[in-house]
């Protein structure tokens, strides 16, 4: 049996856990989720409008992934509406020139932030202060099956794989056999994990960290509906 201590998790300030689908959009989920996390209540943040006007800002096409400093500016200052004012895509359409934002899509909410440490031990240190941590990393296959009891440990020999990026949400922290642990909200729907959440170990977490970045100050609640 794993043996499984819980030090802190922030799971409570979050809504059931969001799925991407097969679109490259993890980092748009992991913002939008830390920020709605950070507000009063939990009202979900619209991940196509923060992917959009990420991608905008950096010239990217839809079918990459976003950038974290894009990202960032973004959330600083294009803000983002609720998620009903721009829902979630399965796919962007066909003519790219049909992928813009709704006339209207309500109040746009905006946040600071900034890159953080990547190591386990500041990670911890926000977690502690009820500050969730957006975590971009390199994947192996452990990733992908979680154990029954929600914890993802490398396998013998498994390194990391620099091909496959992805972007969390660091929730939580707290022991698996006695070593040290992050809970990470993922968006890959409630069928990864525990519910979309899993414990990756250090030993499976430090080498593949390669940026992290926390949200802080409210910039404004703007009562413009504009999109752009």
């Amino acid at each position: 049996m794993t043996s499984i201590t819980i030090l802190e998790d922030l799971r409570p300030h979050f809504g059931e856990a969001r799925n991407q689908g097969s679109r490259p959009t993890c980092l748009a989920f992991a913002a939008s989720d830390a920020h709605a996390a950070l507000r009063p209540g939990w009202s979900p943040l619209s991940c196509e409008c923060a992917f959009y006007q990420a991608q905008q800002r950096a010239s990217r096409p839809p079918d990459r992934g976003a950038t974290l400093p894009a990202m960032l500016e973004t959330l600083r200052h294009d803000g983002q509406p609720e998620e009903a004012g721009w829902p979630y895509l399965s796919a962007v359409p066909a003519d790219l020139t049909a992928w813009l934002p709704p006339a209207e899509v309500g109040a746009r909410f905006r946040r600071a932030g900034a890159p953080h440490a990547y190591d386990v031990g500041p990670i911890i240190a926000e977690i502690d202060a009820q500050r969730p941590v957006i975590l971009l990393m390199t994947l192996s296959r452990s990733f992908f099956m979680p154990s029954p009891a929600g914890v993802v440990q490398p396998a013998a020999g498994e390194v990391p794989e620099p091909a496959r990026r992805h972007a969390v949400i660091a929730v939580g922290h707290g022991t698996v056999q006695a070593e040290r642990a992050i809970l990470v909200r993922n968006s890959w729907g409630l069928g990864w994990g525990l519910s979309g959440h899993a414990w990756l170990t250090e030993r499976f977490i430090a080498p593949r960290l390669f940026a992290a970045a926390l949200l802080t100050e409210d910039v404004d609640v703007s009562a413009s509906s504009s999109a752009a």
